[in-house]
């Protein structure tokens, strides 16, 4: 995942790729920004302008994971520490697309697709098929219907917007055929068992100016503007060093388990995808129970990009580099929707009107670490 030391970058930019971004996202990116640019000695100087930066020695913040080595090589890219985030060669494999096989007979098969993943991450996943056209869709839900409730997943939306749950065929056609096909044949669609009672962990790593951060957490979930449940933010819990450092503390079993499967699903994704390169990891594990009453859990999808929970890993970035004998500690990210009191030692990100979402207010807090959690 790592490769040797780059050339010490004096510039960070950030990097705009095909995601659209909010107000409140472009404006928490920036703050990021300047904080990854104080970790590294370097000076932020906005979004990367191919002729205005031509020559520089830049550091990269995308805003999504990049695809494909000619992107890479056309920003001298080369090492994860040249940029905050992940690479890879097809679109589908920035995606939860790739947490689960094909159907054995699949009449769409993506470029690049590697059918021994599923079969490496083993029970590190949940039950589930990713399709690549509409005939597909139809006959993985199906096969899935027969066990169950079915959670049909757009792998492109974030936040948990657009999921639908299915439980019978013409509610499953239904869903399908609101898919956009051409964004399913290029990126994918994912069907999965649903799961109730759902606690969803965070484990992670992150690598920035020569530190190594790894950790595990929770999620939350809140209600945006119109009501939906969205993602609401994240508390981790962090160590400094490897995953072998997070488990060496002592840890409950689910999120023991949790940490276990994300280095499974870890080791999968570097032994099928050779190439990737990933600065920021995350992975998002949920345990639940499913609708034969069965305990199970499973990473529902990776994160090599900036993400939900970046603000959090950044806080503890420059937390462990003011403080060389630091070795532990908790910091979360939050997302509030609508009015809110900021509570006290909480560092503002965002507080706004924003166009696409409404009111919102954004901001991270730190704590010593909890054993308990």
């Amino acid at each position: 995942m790592s490769k040797s030391l780059g050339t010490a970058a004096s510039e960070v930019v950030l990097l705009a790729t095909h995601k659209r971004l909010a107000t409140h996202e472009v404006v928490v990116q920036h703050a990021l920004a300047e904080r990854i640019a104080s970790l590294l000695g370097a000076q932020f100087v906005g979004t990367y302008d191919a002729a205005l930066h031509r020559g520089h020695r830049l550091y990269f913040i995308p805003s999504d994971t990049l695809v494909g080595q000619d992107v890479a090589d056309a920003l001298n890219i080369r090492t994860v520490n040249d940029f905050f985030g992940g690479l890879i060669d097809f679109p589908f494999m920035a995606t939860k697309a790739i947490s689960h096989p094909l159907l054995k007979e699949a009449t769409a098969l993506p470029r690049g697709w590697s059918t021994a993943f599923s079969e490496d991450a083993g029970d590190s996943v949940l039950r589930g098929f990713s399709v690549f056209n509409q005939d597909d869709a139809r006959r993985a839900g199906r096969l899935l219907l027969e066990d169950g409730p079915v959670r049909v997943k757009p792998v492109l939306a974030t936040a948990g917007r657009g999921q639908k749950v299915v439980t019978c065929e013409a509610e499953l056609d239904q869903v399908i055929a609101q898919q956009d096909m051409d964004e399913v044949q290029e990126w994918g669609l994912v069907l999965e068992e649903d799961l109730s009672d759902v606690i969803t962990y965070s484990v992670g790593q992150v690598q920035v100016a020569g530190m190594t951060l790894s950790y595990h957490g929770t999620q939350c979930l809140t209600r945006d503007n119109q009501g939906e449940c969205v993602y609401g933010g994240s508390q981790l819990w962090l160590v400094r060093g490897d995953y072998d450092a997070l488990l060496a503390m002592d840890l409950d079993a689910p999120v023991r388990r949790s940490v276990t499967q994300a280095m499974c699903y870890e080791r999968a994704a570097l032994k099928c995808f050779p190439t990737l390169l990933a600065s920021r990891r995350n992975y998002d594990i949920a345990h639940g129970v499913n609708a034969r009453g069965q305990v199970c859990s499973g990473v529902l999808e990776q994160s090599w990009r900036i993400g939900g929970a970046s603000p959090a890993e950044v806080e503890a970035l420059l937390a462990f580099a003011a403080d060389p004998a630091l070795q532990r500690m908790g910091a979360s990210s939050h997302e509030v929707y609508g009015p809110t009191t900021l509570p006290a030692q909480a560092h503002l990100l965002y507080e706004g009107d924003d166009p696409d979402v409404g009111l919102i207010t954004k901001f991270t807090q730190v704590q010593p670490y909890d054993r308990t959690q």
